[in-house]
Parts: C-alpha cells; structure tokens; sequence
C-alpha cells in the first residue's frame, strides 16, 4: 500500500475533546474519528490493528477448543426477564420496542442468548464440555462514555461460555481459558497481569481480570510484594492485624467540636491521628439501613460491603435517615447507641486503642472509646480498600499498588444461567442436570488502545509490532529520483513476498514531514531510502521502540528486520 493512495488523515495538534493518550494519538493518527459521544469509526490504519488484535484472539481461541459462532446483537426482553436481568442490569442496558411493540435490547453481553441456543441444542452429557465463542459489537448505554476506545458506549468484544457437565470439567475450562488468556496478551506484545476480580452484575463464584499496565490506567491493582497474590481494588483482600493491647477500663467522654464534622477537621481540632477515629457511614439499601464503621484513614469498599450483606444496591444515607438511625445530625455519628440497625465493622477499627467517635449530637464527638467493649458490632470483616503497605492475606509480605487498563475478564459462573433458564442436560444415569457455566470477555477494541497507553512516547505511538497496521514504512526521500523509486519497489515487493507488511509513504514532503508521521503512526520499523546511503548499496532501518538507525544492504533487510522483531517479541 502506498501513503499517497490510503486515508490517513493525520492531525498536528491534539484534539480539544481528547482526555487520554490513546484518545489523542489514534485521533492524530487518523485511525478513529467520533460519531456520536461514546460511538467511533474506524479508518483503515485503525482497522488494520484491530483485525490483527481480532486475529490474535481468534488463533488462540481456535487452539483452546473453543469454536466460533455469531450472535444476534438485538436480544428479545423474554431471554432477560428468564434470567432475572432485565429489571436490575441498569440503564446501561438499552432497552427498546419494535414495530410490533416487543421489548428488546442492544446486547451488552450474551449470557442469556447462548444459554438458550444451547439448551435448545445440546440434551446429553456426550455433548459436553463445549466452548462457543464470538467477536461482536457489543453496546453498553455509559452514562459518561470517555476515554476514547477505552470507554465507549459500542465497541468490539471477544465473549465465549463454555458449558460443562462436572465441577471438575468447568475448573478445567476455567484453566484452559486463563491459559489461552495469558497466550493472548503475550502474543500482543503487552506487558500484564491477571488478577483476581469480583465479578459484578455478570454473577458467577470467582473471576480474574487482565490488566494491562500503565501509569495512565483508570483500575488499581493490589499485589504483594513477596508473592504472586495480585487482585484488583475492589476484590483486594487485607490480612487481619489483631491488636496487641488489651481492652481500655476508661469511660467514654463527651468532647465539644462546633463545626467540626469531616475526619480532618476532627484530627486537627482535637489534635490526634485520623488512625485513632472511627467513622460512622450510614448506608440505604433495599433491605433498610446498615452502619459501616471504618478508622479515619481508610476508605469504604461498597462491593465487599454488597458481597458480605448482599445486597443488590447501596447508597450513602441522607440526613433524614441518618437523623433517624442515629438520632443525631449529619457530620456527627457514632455508633454508640444505635439500635434495630445492622452494625459491621472493618477489621482495623480493632487496632485503635482508644478512639474518637462521633456522640450523635451536634456539636459532640466522643474521647477514650475502646471498639471491643463500648458499643456493639455485628460483624467484623475486611470492608475497607486496601491501600499501600497493607498486610498480604496470602503471606507475610506487604501490599502495593499500581495501576492497569482491564482487557480481559474471566468467571466460573457456575449454574447462575442455567438454572434460571433451565439448561440441563441428561447425565449418564438419564438423570436432568443442569449446566455448568463459565464466561470469558475480552475488549478487543480496548486491547488497541491499551497497548497505545503501554506505548507511547512524546512523538506519538509506538505499536509492538504484532499490533501494528504496518511493520514497516519505507520512506523515500527524493520522489522524482527514478533510482531511489526503483530501489524502493524491489525492497516493497521483497518485504512484501516475506509477509512483512510494508507502507511505502511515496508522497512528495519534505522529509521531516514524512518521518514525523512515520513516529506519529507508531509503525515499528522505518526504512529509508536515500541518495547518499543509496550510493554507498545500503538503505537505512530505524526501530521505533529503541530509536536506533543502521545502515543495512537491501539483500539483508528482510532477516535483519525478522532478527529485530523476534528480539523486540523477546523483551516483553
């Protein structure tokens, strides 16, 4: 392909609209253009690495057992109503009707239409275990799309769900999946981690997400320091510190603080640690209020509130419901006192000697309290998010954070799916047994603009070259020198006969147009030919990544560049 012939629309400056780097590159790079907020186009460069990223998930797929299929995009609500989705996915869920008044919904995901193709399908356990799998749009109505191809509202998704017919064969497939997984994102060039995750509104008893990391990524991810235990914030779990002192004999007492309700302005007024203070969170949720009690210093962790309790929704309480637990004024709460009110408590509350709690009285707050015997919890449990230096749950080391892009999640449904929508099969025995689930995403369009915010520099994208939309761009310089086009077609069809796809950016520019776009375009290996080192029978090979140049003979090219791509696949 020549440059002069493909639409690359390049851009000088980043767009105004654009938050992120892999925003403002691909723009720049003319790979995507907006439609509509949340909704991208994809041009040819764009397109290009997306089939590669496609093609790579595929083969791994393929080579996992795992056998490809196409799935409706509009789903019928009967499929959602069957599972019990339709009335608690969310408003992310775009619910329309047809012409004939039928609900329906763009899918965002396909548990429920493949459970029902495969229960129609599938009646012996002599067709099981069996792992369908497909590359799709999928549409999810985000209230605040963002990010590019990060966070759009439609965007391209590998899912597969694999059904079995024991627990043993489902962890099989659990494994095989991770595997493929790991295989996958190697195979991009991308350096990650999979990490243990809680598995949301798609349900299911354990899961594991793929991070991808980069300092610019929006997910934190929890790992030890000593081991291999990585999770992500919402799944990370803190090891219990016991305390090493034993219980207070004081009585609480009443301290007057006008105005002071925030744990910072309680710790600089009364003059102690923001460690030594309890919060008291009062929570809504369907079943009624819950009080939450966290030290000053750490943060609610609502999933692993919603996962303990379980409950379906939580919201932080107004002040009429506060009043009306705690009989005192928002800014003011403790926990001594409350009654007919759920109380749980994280953990490293038990570590305060002696605490400061909120008196439920304005104005008040409460000295000398000891969390072990001045007023009651029902629970204990680790409800808080883990930070810095934490405690590892699975060996003496410590907790450190960092941050990551998600690109793949996988779960061990279990029979979530199947037993709602009845998805049994006959076992051996002739007995009815239901299915056994597993689901596996992986945002294919997000591996692309990941793999741009793992890669990058100030002059624009640096693809690893399994994703790049070219491996090489041959650059001319001198347009109107028949030697230096005649040299630069036989390099074009020799590197092209080695199935190393080549750009050939023919276009009359002056050349630090042309090597500002080639850096721009992320293409991991420019080749320039030109009059002097043409003279001389070399052409000259630049490598994106380590912005190194040599002199290379054009018989040599095609080894020297298959050399530095397997070194470059090598470092990941």
């Amino acid at each position: 392909m020549k440059l002069s012939r493909l639409l690359v629309p390049t851009l000088k400056e980043d767009p105004a609209d654009a938050e992120v780097i892999s925003h403002k590159l691909m723009l720049r790079a003319g790979m995507i253009r907006k439609l509509t907020a949340g909704i991208y186009s994809y041009l040819p460069l764009g397109y290009r690495s997306l089939r590669k990223v496609e093609q790579i998930v595929r083969e791994e797929m393929d080579a996992a057992g795992a056998q490809e299929v196409f799935l409706p995009v509009v789903q019928p609500s009967e499929l959602w109503k069957e599972s019990g989705r339709w009335d608690v996915y969310g408003k992310e869920l775009l619910r329309f009707k047809d012409r004939h008044d039928r609900e329906c919904c763009l899918g965002p995901t396909h548990e429920e239409v493949i459970t029902d193709l495969v229960r129609r399908e599938v009646r012996s356990y002599r067709d099981l275990p069996i792992n369908l799998y497909q590359i799709q749009t999928k549409f999810r109505d985000e209230i605040r799309p963002r990010f590019g191809l990060m966070r759009g509202r439609e965007f391209i998704m590998k899912d597969a769900y694999s059904f079995d017919a024991t627990e043993e064969g489902a962890e099989e497939s659990y494994r095989q999946m991770r595997v493929a997984y790991e295989k996958t994102f190697q195979r991009c060039g991308l350096e990650f981690r999979a990490v243990e995750a809680d598995s949301g509104p798609i349900g299911g008893s354990f899961s594991h997400e793929f991070m991808v990391l980069a300092d610019t990524g929006e997910d934190t991810i929890v790992s030890c320091d000593c081991c291999d235990y990585a999770a992500n914030l919402e799944k990370a779990e803190i090891r219990n510190e016991p305390p090493s002192f034993p219980p207070s004999s004081s009585t609480p007492e009443k301290a007057h603080t006008p105005n002071v309700k925030t744990v910072d302005e309680v710790a600089n007024f009364l003059k102690v640690s923001p460690a030594t203070i309890i919060k008291t969170l009062i929570l809504r949720s369907e079943r009624g209020p819950v009080v939450v009690l966290l030290r000053g210093d750490h943060e609610l962790n609502e999933v692993k509130v919603k996962n303990f309790l379980n409950l379906a929704e939580m919201e932080m309480a107004d002040a009429n419901l506060i009043l009306e637990v705690t009989g005192g004024p928002l800014g003011f709460s403790g926990p001594i006192g409350i009654h007919n009110v759920p109380v749980i408590a994280d953990h490293a509350i038990l570590t305060i000697e002696s605490a400061v709690v909120g008196a439920n009285k304005a104005d008040t707050h409460l000295v000398n309290v000891d969390p072990r015997n001045h007023f009651r919890v029902d629970n204990f449990g680790d409800f808080r998010a883990a930070t810095e230096g934490d405690l590892c749950p699975r060996c003496p080391g410590t907790l450190r954070l960092s941050k990551g892009i998600e690109v793949g999640h996988i779960f061990k449904l279990g029979v979530k799916y199947s037993k709602a929508m009845n998805a049994s099969f006959l076992d051996p025995e002739g007995k009815e047994t239901l299915m056994i689930m597993g689901c596996y995403g992986i945002g294919v369009s997000r591996v692309l603009a990941a793999a741009i915010e793992q890669n990058h520099d100030d002059d624009g994208i640096i693809f690893p070259p399994p994703l790049a939309p070219f491996t090489v761009i041959i650059t001319t310089l001198g347009a109107k020198s028949d030697a230096i086009n005649d040299a630069a077609q036989k390099v074009y069809e020799n590197l092209w006969s080695a199935n190393i796809d080549t750009l050939w950016d023919d276009r009359n520019e002056r050349p630090g147009v042309k090597f500002k776009d080639a850096d721009l375009l992320g293409i991991p290996f420019r080749v320039t030919i030109g009059q002097k080192a043409l003279a001389q029978g070399n052409v000259e090979l630049r490598n994106r990544q380590s912005k190194e140049t040599i002199l290379v003979r054009p018989e040599d090219l095609v080894s020297t560049i298959v050399a530095q791509i397997d070194s470059w696949t090598a470092g990941q």
